[in-house]
């Protein structure tokens, strides 16, 4: 059966949607994105992922073109069209269609697509395995708070794991990791505090991160939201990564040397607990 998509306030099958050539987000990558996880046909996080739909519209001067409550139908109404049970919904809103022409046109009104991809999540392989990271060099602008649809660097990152058979790609820059190409980056260090990025232009405010960080503060675990290098990386005690459709998984190898003992770690795989408890519950 075709899968239902949704263009501009229509359902229909992905064999009939269109988007025109001069779209923005084709021409100059002008657009920002979400994805939402879906357990049970609903939307894990939605509310705080509109939030970060909001910040992202508004740093790109882009009017949101939906209320929340339209956009939250919208999900309910994708998932229950394709019969989702575990998968996610990706959501685009892209400045509009335009002839070509670096600056913002004016009353052009936004694109808006969305669609459904079912897959597995819970029944996660990497969780038990664990993943292997490698390193690569940061190579993207300077507002990564901005969850933009310019993903070439991350494309090329999570290329470059692919082909050295990792998982993903942790980006580097001035020495320090700050994020994976998909996923935001932890490691607990040798006296067991949690370390991640603080937040900033530099890296994205993921919306898993901010679920585990304040899991952790529940949990007693020393915080701390700093910088750490790949070295450090290399002497921690454990590492994990969090993202949507991922949740939390342990990091066993980054560039082909084991962290810790090689193993998941217990508060990687207890984190990860915690947060899909969490989840399903409400």
């Amino acid at each position: 059966m075709s899968r239902i998509v949704y263009v501009n306030g229509s359902f229909l099958p992905e064999a009939d949607a269109k988007v025109s050539i001069f779209d923005r987000a084709f021409l100059f990558a002008d657009g920002v994105y979400e994805v939402t996880a879906v357990l049970a046909r609903r939307s894990i996080d939605l509310d705080a992922h509109l939030a970060r739909l909001d910040c992202s519209l508004a740093e790109m001067q882009i009017a949101p073109p939906l209320t929340h409550a339209e956009l939250r139908a919208l999900h309910s109404e994708l998932i229950a069209l394709n019969g989702v049970e575990e998968g996610i919904v990706y959501l685009e809103i892209t400045r509009g269609v335009a002839d070509r022409d670096f600056s913002y046109p004016e009353g052009v009104p936004p694109t808006v697509v969305a669609f459904t991809q079912s897959r597995p999540l819970l029944d996660n392989p990497y969780a038990v395995t664990g993943v292997k990271v490698i390193t690569v060099p940061d190579l993207r602008w300077k507002r990564r708070d901005i969850k933009s649809t310019s993903l070439l660097a991350q494309a090329m990152g999570k290329q470059a794991a692919k082909l050295r058979g990792a998982y993903e790609a942790w980006m580097v820059e001035d020495g320090f990791v700050t994020e994976g190409t998909s996923s935001t980056a932890f490691i607990l260090d040798g006296e067991g505090r949690m370390r991640t990025q603080p937040l900033g232009h530099h890296i994205l405010p993921g919306v898993t991160r901010r679920a585990v960080l304040r899991l952790a503060e529940t949990e007693g675990l020393t915080i701390e939201q700093r910088p750490f290098t790949v070295a450090e990386t290399l002497q921690a005690r454990e590492a994990f990564l969090t993202a949507a459709s991922a949740f939390v998984l342990p990091v066993v190898e980054v560039d082909g040397a084991p962290i810790g003992e090689g193993q998941p770690g217990p508060i990687a795989k207890e984190f990860r607990r915690l947060y899909i408890d969490e989840a399903t519950k409400n």
